[in-house]
Formats: C-alpha cells, structure tokens, sequence
C-alpha cells in the first residue's frame, strides 16, 4: 500500500506540487519538501514564486536565508520580516541583498517593525527601489532622517507609514516626507521625539493628513492605528 501511495505522488504534475506548496506556512516544511528530491524542489520554487505576501515574523531568519526566499518570490507584493519574540538577524546586508531581487519594484506593503540590526544605509537601499510602496512601517527601528529622505525622493505612491519610537526622526525629515509624498494618508508618530509645532506644521502642508495619536491633542479626526497585514 505504501509503495502504491508513493507511485501516486509521484505522478503528481510540478504545478500541482506548487499549488500543495502554496498552502504551507512553515518555511520549515517547505525546506524539508525541497530536499526530497528534484520535482519536488522545483515545486517548492514554483510555489514560492507565486507567492504574494510572505511573513517572516516569528521566524529565526538570517540575512542571506530571507533575501534567497524574496529572490524567487518574483510576484510578490506584500513583504513582513518584523521582528519577532525568537529574535531578527537581519542586517543592512540583508536589505542589501532584498534590494535586488526582481520583485522589489512591485512592493506596495514592506514592515520591518522593531528590527534593531538594521540603519540608514540598508534602508536606503532598500527603498530606493521600492517605487511601488504604499504602506510601509519601520517603527522601534534607529533611522533617522537620511532615511525618510530617500523615502520622500522614492515611495511617491506613498499612503501610510508608522514611524513608532523612531526617536532620531526630527521635523526636517517628516517635512520632507509630506512635501513629497503627495498621497500619504497617515503617519503613526507615537513616542517620536518631536515638538507638537512640527505636527501643526505638517497639517498645514497636508491638511488631511491623519496623525496618530498626536492627532488628538490636536483635535482632529482620531484614525485607527496602520499596520502592515
């Protein structure tokens, strides 16, 4: 019975194996499927390939590991490599090599949320590719200016970002961003170390602009917190 089984696995065509592969959420899984044997590592990549949105939050992934997974994933859109309570070895290098895989010009969603390993030069690079964003959350990281003014010069699809503790961030840096991003929506500025005067400053430039929470000691509309799916 066992060997009859197998047979039938193993007529099973690469697009179907791909679309099998498609419903596993374990990058575990999928690396112990790739190493049974040829057709079952194609469908593996197939399946990557096809894939829209990957989620590393709340796995232990490495710098080379995560940007070989983005390379094959050649339609993907939504990209979360968070970090997570089993830690973030993610580095500038890392966002380096993200940088170029194929898809990244089609990312509308990037969180790189509370990754501590990462600066300015991997995100720049990084986003000086990303002309497709639109949601983008780099909170509890240490950018600083020089980073949202390679977002204002790049993400000008821009339409929300949460900035959450990004204590180095100053008033140049958000001024910049809301000039140029026309079509930004909402920033989350929570425990960010700039004067209220900046926030007005900003809503004058963009008047519907949604601020949270500085938005309700400056009575306007309250918004429901962004975060990236």
């Amino acid at each position: 019975m066992a060997a009859e089984e197998e047979e039938i696995i193993d007529r099973l065509p690469v697009d179907l194996l791909a679309h099998i592969f498609l419903l596993f959420s374990s990058f575990t899984d999928l690396a112990q499927a790739s190493g049974v044997c040829r057709k079952w590592r194609e469908g593996v990549r197939r399946s990557v390939a096809r894939r829209e949105r990957l989620s590393f939050s709340g796995w232990k992934m490495d710098d080379e590991s995560t940007a070989r997974l983005v390379r094959e994933a050649y339609n993907l859109k939504e990209l979360d490599i968070s970090k997570s309570c089993w830690g973030c070895r993610i580095t500038d290098d890392g966002l380096y090599k993200i940088s170029l895989a194929k898809c990244v010009s089609n990312l509308t969603s990037i969180s790189l949320w509370g990754i501590a390993g990462i600066t300015d030069r991997g995100v720049v690079q990084l986003i000086s590719r990303t002309i497709s964003l639109q949601h983008l959350n780099i909170g509890g990281t240490f950018i600083t200016d020089e980073s949202l003014f390679a977002i204002a010069q790049s993400c000008t699809h821009l339409k929300a970002i949460v900035l959450w503790r990004c204590c180095h961030v100053t008033e140049s840096g958000l001024v910049a961003l809301v000039n140029n991003c026309r079509k930004l929506e909402s920033i989350n500025v929570f425990g960010m170390r700039v004067p209220v005067d900046c926030f007005i400053r900003l809503l004058a430039i963009s008047p519907a602009l949604q601020l949270k929470p500085a938005a309700v000691h400056l009575n306007v509309a309250s918004v429901p917190f962004w975060a990236v799916h």
